[in-house]
């Protein structure tokens, strides 16, 4: 999907990167060697993205860090694109329907860090959870969305990269 609307390979993993959570940075040799490609590829399509005014940027010392423009007019928007790219709804949607009284969902590694690594890993807290859905949810899901993902049921969410997908209203 994501794909057929943007083309460039270096862009789509920076998208994801900054805009699947917007707490996560980078810099250009540390993008480069993340996504194994060359410095030039990265700083092309980030000073494209700069210009646009999707990334922010600071300079510190010798680096320079990037992270998405939270003030963009399309910030919100291309978070929702990225999300349902990974399938980050449907997966909201299928962990509520018959999971029990869920409080929070958060996802934790790669993806929360804005790998697209193929495994999304994610944490559920709540009372009375249905754990033995999960693994049918997980193969499921594997079919919907093509990625494996991996469900854990935890009593807390401590994990300081999470990115908190739901929240229970009180």
């Amino acid at each position: 999907m994501l794909d057929s609307l943007i083309t460039s390979k270096t862009r789509q993993k920076l998208l994801v990167k900054f805009f699947s959570n917007p707490k996560n940075m980078g810099h250009l040799r540390g993008l480069a060697e993340e996504f194994g490609e060359s410095t030039n590829s990265i700083r092309k399509e980030l000073n494209n993205l700069c210009e646009a005014g999707l990334l922010l940027k600071s300079e510190e010392k010798n680096r320079v860090d990037y992270q998405a423009n939270p003030d963009h007019a399309f910030f919100t928007n291309l978070q929702d694109l990225i999300q349902k790219y990974l399938g980050l709804d449907k997966l909201i949607l299928a962990v509520l329907e018959r999971m029990g009284k869920v409080s929070q969902i958060a996802l934790v590694g790669d993806y929360a860090r804005g790998i697209d690594s193929g495994r999304i890993e994610v944490q559920i807290t709540g009372d009375q959870l249905n754990e033995d859905y999960l693994e049918n949810l997980s193969n499921k899901l594997k079919s919907l969305i093509d990625k494996e993902v991996l469900f854990q049921i935890k009593s807390s969410i401590t994990d300081p990269e999470a990115l908190f997908l739901y929240t229970q209203a009180d």
